[in-house]
């Protein structure tokens, strides 16, 4: 049981504020240096001297440590992961040429004329962040403070504003290329490109069904999302039409060069992610915005989240290895399959539901690198393909930014939202996509075949 009173004391650090990668490391030394002394315990003689106790107990369990060296350096080699500090850095690059401003400006202005039509544009100016950047708390907060106001300004409800800004800044979550997905690839040991390609169905029905959301909601109450006048000094809409055209194409353009090189099997995540590098330097330039000190910023910023990112993985690395050898898989492998009605389903469900309220709480790092390889033995057991399952965890994951009370999107738009918006209103603002986000999940889980994908059970 002491791999299971491990998990739990991580948990219980993490919830009272302890820094992710320094607690899965101080808690797997802790806990493996005691198994070490209840092993010694055991098997000892009675009347052992207590300072041959305390030695053998403390070489026992220093020695479960023996691998890590080997673990740490089949990390730092792994050709997956070279690609996350690449797609960081492109995405900080987009961010800072200023690419959301102007989608959403020349969006929102093509579309405004219909009833909800700034909160469509909303939705697919995410849609287009998410497919180039992949940074939630970039996208969050660049809509939340361009079209928020806008939306405001022309009375849209709050509730239906906050909502669309939050949700559409998720998508990169799902929508490749996507640093969850990437991640998962590393953990599930799968072809990344088979994650990206299976990922982009689930990801583009969820863009259909936010549209298609808005606009029944805005057809029969049309209140909630007026149109916006037509602005004469935009000029005629042909030339609306060809202004966000110029804005559209690049990023496009540059989705095109990074996914398509993946997609057609030209180059792998990784040379893609470089491509991307290039791809984003490259707008800068056309956009004018290309300065050396940004590109010395958006490599600092890129340093430090590939850091915390590595730094979560030695620790997890730590803390499953510990969890492992304690027993600790034995027992959580025993308890999913003995859950109740179909062991396959049950399994599907259960972990669905752990890591949705775990979201609730700590991030997407956390629960990939120490929830997701506990789930994956039990997982190849039962013959649950592995895509299929990575991608029912990465649409879990995106719904749990959502979710109040500690969704993380949430949080974003609240620090970049006006004083006037309340907390409350924005979590009203969630709930309905929230539902939607659930709905597509319950499609993915049930139907995977509709997404060209296939569940193993």
């Amino acid at each position: 049981m002491i791999g299971i009173v491990m998990f739990f004391t991580a948990l219980f650090m993490l919830l009272i504020g302890f820094p992710v990668a320094f607690t899965f490391a101080a808690v797997s030394v802790f806990f493996g240096i005691l198994a070490g002394f209840i092993e010694v315990a055991s098997n000892s003689e009675e009347g052992m001297a207590l300072l041959e106790f305390i030695n053998e107990g403390w070489i026992e369990g220093i020695s479960m440590f023996d691998y890590m060296p080997f673990r740490i350096y089949s990390i730092q080699q792994s050709t997956i992961l070279m690609a996350i500090p690449m797609f960081i850095f492109m995405g900080i690059v987009l961010q800072k040429t200023g690419l959301a401003e102007k989608l959403l400006e020349s969006m929102g202005f093509l579309f405004g004329e219909i009833r909800g039509g700034v909160a469509i544009s909303t939705v697919l100016v995410g849609t287009l962040l998410a497919a180039s950047t992949g940074v939630v708390g970039a996208s969050v907060v660049a809509m939340g403070v361009i079209s928020l106001p806008v939306m405001l300004k022309y009375k849209y409800n709050t509730e239906l504003a906050t909502g669309t800004i939050c949700a559409s800044g998720t998508l990169g979550q799902i929508i490749p290329p996507s640093i969850v997905l990437i991640i998962l690839g590393d953990v599930f040991q799968v072809p990344v490109g088979d994650l990206f390609r299976s990922a982009v169905g689930p990801g583009l029905t969820l863009v259909a069904a936010y549209i298609l959301y808005i606009l029944v909601l805005s057809y029969f109450n049309k209140d909630i999302a007026p149109a916006i006048p037509a602005d004469p000094s935009r000029g005629s809409k042909k030339k609306q039409i060809i202004r966000a055209l110029i804005d559209i194409v690049p990023s496009l353009t540059l989705i095109v060069l990074v996914l398509g090189s993946i997609f057609a099997g030209v180059a792998t995540p990784t040379e893609s992610a470089a491509v991307g590098c290039i791809g984003a330097i490259g707008l800068a330039l056309m956009y004018r915005t290309y300065r050396h000190s940004m590109i010395k910023e958006a490599a600092l910023e890129s340093v430090k989240i590939t850091s915390m990112v590595f730094g979560i993985l030695i620790g997890a690395t730590a803390f499953s290895m510990v969890f492992s050898y304690t027993g600790g898989e034995e027992i959580v492998e025993h308890a999913m399959l003995s859950l109740p009605g179909d062991e396959k389903w049950g399994f599907i469900i259960f972990t669905m539901l752990a890591i949705l309220i775990l979201g609730f709480f700590i991030d997407f790092i956390e629960i990939s690198y120490i929830i997701v390889p506990i789930l994956i033995p039990v997982a190849d057991t039962l013959g649950i393909n592995p895509v299929w399952f990575a991608i029912l965890i990465a649409m879990n994951l995106q719904t749990s930014f959502l979710t109040p009370p500690f969704g993380f999107s949430l949080f974003y738009l609240k620090g970049c939202a006006p004083s006037t918006v309340r907390t409350s209103q924005i979590y009203k603002g969630v709930l309905p996509f929230i539902v939607i986000q659930v709905i597509i999940l319950g499609i993915v889980a049930f139907y995977p075949e509709f997404f060209g994908m296939s569940a193993g059970i």
